[in-house]
């Protein structure tokens, strides 16, 4: 009988749920003559019996996923920057009030709520390990320190510009597999009556309604609020708020703050309590989900190879992470969608990761229209059908695979 690996944080039995084969690095997007020197991994998932943190078995090592080129940039969606914008509305008015206030936001990428901040005058560093990233973050008036976030990097923080009244992060903790480096960063750097405020996909929303590209190798961690609530307990903090947030297409704003230091509002126990009703913490909701990942990937391949027989045309709308996923774990290649189109510069002329689709700028896209196209960004559907109105007015159609496949 083997032995179950153990979980990160606590080193309970952690149960394996899915196993969705070898995998890329999902933001690597090589060059043509690149490809022979990509990493793989093997991209399986499990939840701890006793925390019931869902997590990957095996970590891509950060350096190969967050390198000076990192390609991600979040201010090329309209969605995404008026959400930050908002985000840096909110810290102004609730925490950073005081003239000396100092918010540091881990993974800051481009800078789009750092640059909100520093134009209304607030105290303000970002950290991210993308030399690139960070080079447009300064652009936008941002400050930024180019290393990864741990402990070091915050008692050096502190020694240059003082503790900080908010640590922030979006999308970027369940990033970090060894996360108590991140714990004990933040305890060195917050201020004793300070919060660490950090927005991440809702585990919930993606079993809920099989949003299984959001696995993939950045996603390390898939948090509910029962298991973020224990990791904060571990590391010495109490887990206060937590707030739902549409971005992603499901997410938590978690608030976390020293024992006794904040009331501890009633969102924690109500969402624990719902998590318990709809079984989040259980193993076998998982294997359900597991089988549902088996139908849709089987139901878009066969979509596709019908398509492809019929003599219609097909190319993918979005090159983004979480399309390596689904492409692997599906075999979809250049056969069955000839190209993705994408507005991001650093993916064009390249090619998407593993399954090698080329990466076209979006002029591609409407020159001439496709038949159909596969929306890999389906979290900003609504966006982006509302800017391709005239693909749908010539008859274009759009094929999405969560919940299910579907052709709208």
């Amino acid at each position: 009988m083997s032995v179950a690996p153990t979980c990160r944080l606590c080193a309970g039995p952690v149960h394996q749920w899915m196993d969705l084969g070898r995998q890329p690095a999902s933001n690597s997007f090589p060059r043509p003559d690149e490809t022979g020197a990509e990493r793989f991994f093997r991209l399986a998932v499990g939840i701890c019996a006793d925390c019931t943190m869902v997590q990957q078995l095996e970590a891509m090592p950060t350096d190969h996923m967050f390198r000076a080129d990192y390609p991600y940039r979040s201010s090329t969606s309209d969605g995404l920057s008026r959400h930050f914008e908002e985000v840096a509305g909110w810290l102004r008015r609730t925490e950073l009030t005081g003239h000396t206030d100092l918010v540091v936001e881990i993974g800051c990428n481009d800078g789009v709520m750092l640059g909100a901040l520093g134009a209304a005058g607030v105290r303000h560093l970002g950290v991210d390990p993308s030399a690139g990233a960070a080079r447009d973050a300064a652009l936008r008036g941002a400050e930024v320190r180019v290393s990864f976030f741990d402990e070091a990097a915050a008692i050096a923080i502190r020694a240059e510009r003082g503790p900080a009244r908010v640590v922030f992060s979006a999308n970027t903790i369940s990033h970090v597999a060894d996360i108590a480096t991140v714990f004990r960063g933040v305890d060195r750097l917050l201020t004793p009556d300070g919060v660490f405020v950090f927005e991440d996909r809702y585990v919930g929303d993606i079993v809920e309604y099989a949003y299984f590209d959001q696995i993939y190798d950045e996603h390390f961690y898939l948090f509910s609020v029962r298991a973020v609530d224990a990791m904060a307990t571990r590391f010495g903090f109490e887990l206060v708020d937590v707030e739902r947030i549409s971005i992603h297409g499901g997410s938590l704003r978690f608030t976390v703050a020293r024992p006794g230091a904040r009331p501890r509002r009633d969102s924690v126990t109500r969402m624990i309590d719902d998590e318990a009703r709809y079984a989040i913490g259980e193993y076998e909701t998982y294997r359900r989900f597991a089988r549902q990942i088996d139908r849709v990937g089987t139901d878009l391949v066969a979509l596709l190879t019908d398509l492809r027989a019929a003599g219609r045309r097909v190319v993918g709308y979005g090159a983004t992470s979480k399309s390596a996923t689904v492409t692997n774990y599906c075999g979809i290649g250049p056969d069955l969608v000839p190209f993705i189109c994408d507005t991001t510069p650093e993916k064009q002329g390249r090619l998407s990761p593993g399954m090698h689709i080329p990466v076209r700028p979006h002029a591609a896209f409407v020159d001439p229209y496709p038949d159909y196209a596969l929306l890999f960004a389906w979290n900003h559907a609504e966006e982006i059908m509302l800017k391709e109105r005239r693909f749908t007015a010539q008859g274009g159609r759009w094929i999405l695979y969560v919940p299910q496949v579907h052709v709208v």
